[in-house]
């Protein structure tokens, strides 16, 4: 099944700028909620909300100017099947090796710690597949094209967001190529977030919490 993303055009030199500027926005946002803000928020995660609602009301004003609907997007059903097969051979692989890494570092299967947060997590891999490819990777299209050149870059959007921490950057890298190249073939929202919740649910129940640092990135990463 073709789907709507494969037909989006390369845009003219001022579309191709604004769509860079677009993804430049975004990611500048998140860069100063995860460095900046928590830095010196404490313990209160309200302050991180001015730079998402930036971001939000960007992603939202430009969804609206452009004519991109929910499904354009990838809020959909209709092609749920197809893009969950085309995920299902990487994202297995993924766990297999993600729990054989887990068994031989550590010689036990699950840890404990991070459990409480699991019940949130599809909700928040959904959000974060909007961002990375209902957003930036079809804004990475308009201004590269599809292919290689815009899975290559929205991969490394999703490692940059995760540095410094080591582990997590390179997971994020290999899974930001495998969900970047599947929702060009299939956008849908829904597959991708239920890939993501199985490999984060992976690396967290068989990864020692201390290589993880608890999950922790930017400059929370240093303590």
């Amino acid at each position: 099944m073709e789907d709507e993303s494969a037909a989006i055009p390369v845009g003219t030199s001022p579309r191709r700028a604004l769509a860079i500027w677009e993804i430049v926005s975004v990611v500048s946002s998140a860069v100063i909620a995860e460095w900046v803000v928590l830095a010196f928020a404490g313990r209160s995660k309200i302050v991180i909300a001015a730079p998402i609602a930036l971001a939000a009301v960007l992603m939202f004003v430009s969804h609206r100017e452009r004519g991109e609907t929910l499904r354009d997007i990838g809020f959909r059903v209709d092609n749920l099947a197809a893009a969950c097969r085309l995920l299902l051979l990487p994202t297995a692989l993924v766990l297999v090796a993600t729990f054989l890494v887990g068994w031989l570092m550590n010689g036990d299967l699950v840890h404990n710690q991070l459990r409480a947060r699991f019940m949130w997590l599809p909700v928040w891999a959904l959000f974060q597949q909007y961002v990375l490819n209902g957003f930036i990777n079809r804004r990475a299209q308009l201004a590269f094209g599809k292919g290689a050149a815009s899975v290559v870059i929205v991969a490394l959007v999703f490692a940059l967001l995760h540095l410094p921490n080591p582990i997590l950057a390179l997971a994020t890298l290999a899974g930001g190529l495998i969900w970047a190249a599947t929702y060009q073939r299939e956008a849908n929202l829904f597959a991708l977030a239920l890939s993501h919740s199985l490999v984060s649910i992976a690396l967290a129940l068989t990864i020692s919490p201390s290589l993880l640092n608890s999950m922790r990135v930017g400059f929370k990463y240093f303590g």
